[in-house]
């Protein structure tokens, strides 16, 4: 039987659309730390500074309420970041759409926000592992990370199936031939294993401003533009923050905005009348749904392992 959980119920000044931020911690449908019930409760499995923690959100839109309940040595210090979780210290005042196509996408979805975890390696390990390769193999190098080298989620966790990803220490074990099975090259095992390495240091950057984190994160080998901005939408919440070097997101910011898609420097120009909101734009074109439309053969996973040689 599970112990009983810690709980609070908070009161967001906003219809607080739950499902949609939290949401965006999300690595993929297959997710091993995320699950969302029969009931559209949303579970997390989380990494805390004070340990494990099961986090369970039910969100009460008719009371103006979201009501969570947490498990593990982690469940105080996981039910004091709900409300940063799902945006409370996000604010749009400052942000003004222009565009037309924003101005729609904004009076649509009024009550976006941002919302921020604080926890750095949770968003860095799964942003390294997404690095340079389709969404397909990424999200499936990190579910085998997590179940190989993670552990059960406390309380109800195992009986939902919701993993908590691996500590610092544990990431630095896994030997090499490991991280093959799990088709993440040496590149990007390289670059977990050393921020691991100073893995306390880095979370202190959480407390930073953009731009000092950023300098802090990217003083590591292989952490690069496009991996900081990952980190510091969904640790730091920063509506600043824009995936330059992203597959899609110039293309799509180009086309929806001008009906032709953009080079990562034509949208760091394009987008520099909005600093410092200018992750808010590709934020409003995703809610929209707005996308070039896709066109010709879907990219194919690589594979890490060694061929294995036939014949003569």
């Amino acid at each position: 039987m599970s112990p009983e959980p810690r709980s609070r119920t908070w009161r967001p000044d906003w219809p607080c659309q739950v499902a949609s931020v939290a949401g965006q911690q999300r690595r993929g449908r297959g997710d091993p730390t995320y699950r969302v019930d029969e009931a559209g409760r949303i579970w997390r499995g989380v990494r805390t500074p004070e340990g494990p923690a099961t986090l369970s959100l039910e969100a009460r839109p008719g009371a103006g309420e979201v009501h969570a309940r947490a498990w593990g040595s982690g469940a105080e210090w996981m039910l004091d970041a709900v409300p940063a979780l799902l945006g409370a210290d996000d604010d749009w005042s400052a942000f003004e759409p222009r565009h037309p196509v924003l101005v729609e996408a904004r009076r649509r979805h009024p009550h976006a926000r941002l919302g921020r975890t604080g926890l750095v390696m949770e968003s860095l390990v799964p942003s390294i592992i997404e690095q340079k390769v389709t969404g397909q193999e990424a999200f499936a190098g990190f579910r085998m990370l997590v179940h190989r080298r993670g552990e059960r989620a406390p309380g109800p966790g195992a009986d939902l199936r919701l993993w908590v990803q691996p500590t610092p220490a544990q990431l630095r074990t896994v030997p090499s031939w490991e991280w093959l099975k799990m088709h993440i090259d040496p590149a990007r095992s390289r670059t977990i294993v050393t921020a691991a390495r100073v893995a306390e240091s880095l979370e202190r950057t959480a407390a930073l401003p953009p731009e000092e984190a950023e300098r802090r994160l990217s003083s590591l080998p292989g952490i690069g533009v496009w991996t900081c901005a990952e980190v510091r939408q969904r640790a730091f919440g920063d509506p600043d923050a824009v995936s330059f070097g992203d597959y899609h997101v110039a293309k799509d910011v180009g086309w929806a905005l001008t009906g032709t898609p953009f080079t990562d420097e034509e949208m760091a120009d394009y987008l520099e009348p909005w600093r410092p909101q200018r992750g808010r734009v590709p934020t409003l074109i995703g809610l929209a749904g707005l996308h070039r439309p896709r066109h010709g053969a879907r990219m194919s996973p690589r594979t890490h392992l060694p061929a294995r040689v036939t014949g003569p």
